[in-house]
C-alpha cells in the first residue's frame, strides 16, 4: 500500500458530539458527588461509606490517635486521589513519547499525538496538586502536625522527628515545584519541538527531541520516585518501601499505556488515524499485557520480602489493609482486575488487536488502577473512617471529563499525524 493511500493531513475536530458526551460525564458526575456530600452530612451514607456514621458528635468521628474525622477529611483525600491518578496519566503520556524518541521506535510515530496530548493536562494537574495540598495537609499528612517534634509535647513522635530534615514543609513544597514545574517544562519544550517539524521537516527537530527525551527520561526516573515518596508514602509516615517509587511508577505506567490504547481505539472508531492497523494495536496492547506483570512482580516482591521480614513498623502497612473488613476485599479486587483479568483477556494474539477486547479491558485496567491509588491513599488517612460510594465516583467522573475536555481539546490544535517525522513511513506501513 502506498503511502499517498492514507491522509496524513487529518486533524482532529473536536466535535459537538465529543463535546456533548464529555459534559454528560461531567454533569452525572457532578450529580453523584453532590448525592454524596449530602448524604455524608445528613448522615445517610453510614452503609453505603462503610464507617462514617458521625457517632463522633457534630458531622465526624474521632479516631483513636484523637483525629476528629468529618466529611470533609474524605472529600480532601478523595481530591488527592484523583489528583495524584490523573496527574499520573498525563504524565505517563510525556513519559512514553519521550521514550520513543529515545529508543528511536519509528513504529508509533503515526500515534504520537495522543500521548503527547496527554501532556496538555499537567498545568491544571499541577494546580489542583498545590491547591489541594495546601488547603489539606493536615489531613493527608500526619508529619504536618508541629507538635510531632516538639520533645515537650505528648504527640511528641521520636520516628518522625528523625525525617524531619525531608519531611518539612519548605522543602517538600520546593520538592513538588520543582517536580511538577520541570515535567512541564520539558513537555512545552518537547511539544514545541514537535509542532516546528510539522513545519520545517528535515531531522533538525527529531534530534532535538531525542536530546530533551533523554533528559526528561533522567529527570523523571529520580523525581517519579522521589514523588511517590512524598505524595503517597509519607501518608504512613512510619513506613517505608524500597520498591515504593517503583510500584507507583508501575501503577502509573499500565494505566496511563491503557488510557493511550482506549484514545487510540475511539479515534479509529470515529474514523481517524486510518493508517492504524491490528499491528499497532497489538503493539500498544501488549505493553499493557507486560507492564500488568510488572506492576503485579512489583507488587508480589513488595508485599513478600515485608511479610517475609515481620517487621512490625513495616508489616502494619498491610496488616491494616488485609485485617480490614472494608478495606480487605479491595485487595483482592485489586489483584483481579489489575494482574488475573488483563492477563488472562490479552494472553493471546488476536485479543490484543480486537476493539470490543480492548475496550473492556483497558476500562477495567484504568478502573482497577485507581482503585490501586485508593488503596495506598485512604487507609493511611482516613483509617477505619474510610468509605466508598456516590462521592467518590462522582469527584472520579468529575476529573475524567476535565481530562478528556484538555486532551481532546489539546488534539484538536495540531495535526494528528505528524507528518514530518522522519519515521513515519515505518509507522504507516506497520506489520508484525
Amino acid at each position: 500500500m502506498k503511502a499517498e493511500s492514507f491522509d496524513i493531513d487529518e486533524r482532529f475536530v473536536f466535535s459537538d458530539g465529543a463535546r456533548r458526551s464529555i459534559f454528560t460525564i461531567l454533569v452525572i458526575g457532578l450529580v453523584l458527588f453532590v448525592i454524596g456530600i449530602v448524604m455524608l452530612v445528613t448522615g445517610g451514607g453510614h452503609d453505603e461509606a462503610h464507617a462514617l456514621a458521625f457517632a463522633g458528635g457534630e458531622g465526624g468521628t474521632t479516631s483513636e490517635h484523637g483525629h476528629h474525622y468529618s466529611w470533609t477529611d474524605r472529600l480532601i483525600v478523595n481530591f488527592w486521589i484523583n489528583n495524584v491518578f490523573f496527574l499520573g496519566l498525563s504524565i505517563i503520556g510525556v513519559f512514553f513519547f519521550a521514550i520513543q524518541y529515545a529508543a528511536h521506535a519509528g513504529w508509533s510515530a503515526g500515534i504520537k499525538r495522543v500521548p503527547e496530548a496527554f501532556g496538555s493536562f499537567l498545568p491544571m494537574a499541577a494546580v489542583l496538586m498545590l491547591a489541594v495540598f495546601l488547603i489539606g495537609n493536615h489531613t493527608i499528612f500526619h508529619w504536618t502536625d508541629s507538635s510531632l517534634y516538639d520533645k515537650s509535647s505528648p504527640n511528641y513522635d521520636e520516628i518522625i522527628a528523625g525525617k524531619q530534615a525531608f519531611l518539612n514543609l519548605p522543602f517538600y513544597l520546593i520538592r513538588m515545584v520543582v517536580f511538577l514545574g520541570g515535567w512541564i517544562a520539558f513537555y512545552y519544550a518537547l511539544r514545541k519541538q514537535s509542532l516546528l517539524e510539522d513545519i520545517e521537516g528535515g531531522t533538525k527537530r527529531f534530534w532535538k527531541m531525542k536530546t530533551i527525551a533523554t533528559l526528561f527520561i533522567i529527570f523523571f526516573a529520580v523525581s517519579s520516585s522521589v514523588s511517590a515518596w512524598d505524595w503517597i508514602m509519607s501518608i504512613d509516615t512510619h513506613w517505608f518501601s524500597t520498591m515504593f517509587g517503583w510500584y507507583v511508577f508501575a501503577s502509573w505506567h499500565v494505566a496511563g499505556l491503557a488510557a493511550i490504547s482506549l484514545a487510540l481505539v475511539f479515534l479509529k472508531e470515529a474514523g481517524y488515524l486510518k493508517f492504524m492497523n491490528e499491528s499497532h494495536f497489538h503493539d500498544i496492547n501488549k505493553m499493557v499485557f507486560g507492564f500488568s506483570i510488572f506492576w503485579t512482580y512489583i507488587w508480589l516482591g513488595q508485599f513478600l520480602l515485608i511479610y517475609y521480614a515481620n517487621i512490625p513498623e513495616e508489616t502494619i502497612y498491610f496488616v491494616e489493609r488485609l485485617e480490614s473488613d472494608f478495606y480487605s476485599k479491595f485487595i483482592f479486587f485489586n489483584l483481579f482486575v489489575n494482574f488475573f483479568f488483563p492477563f488472562l483477556a490479552f494472553m493471546t494474539r488476536d485479543s490484543k488487536r480486537k476493539a470490543t477486547i480492548i475496550k473492556i479491558v483497558c476500562i477495567a485496567v484504568l478502573i482497577g488502577h485507581w482503585f490501586d491509588f485508593y488503596l495506598m491513599i485512604t487507609p493511611g488517612t482516613l483509617k477505619e473512617n474510610g468509605g466508598f460510594g456516590f462521592l467518590e465516583i462522582g469527584l472520579a467522573m468529575i476529573y475524567l471529563a476535565a481530562f478528556a475536555y484538555v486532551v481532546a481539546n489539546a488534539l484538536s490544535k495540531a495535526p494528528l499525524i505528524a507528518k514530518n517525522h522522519p519515521m513515519l513511513q515505518e509507522s504507516l506501513h506497520h506489520h508484525i
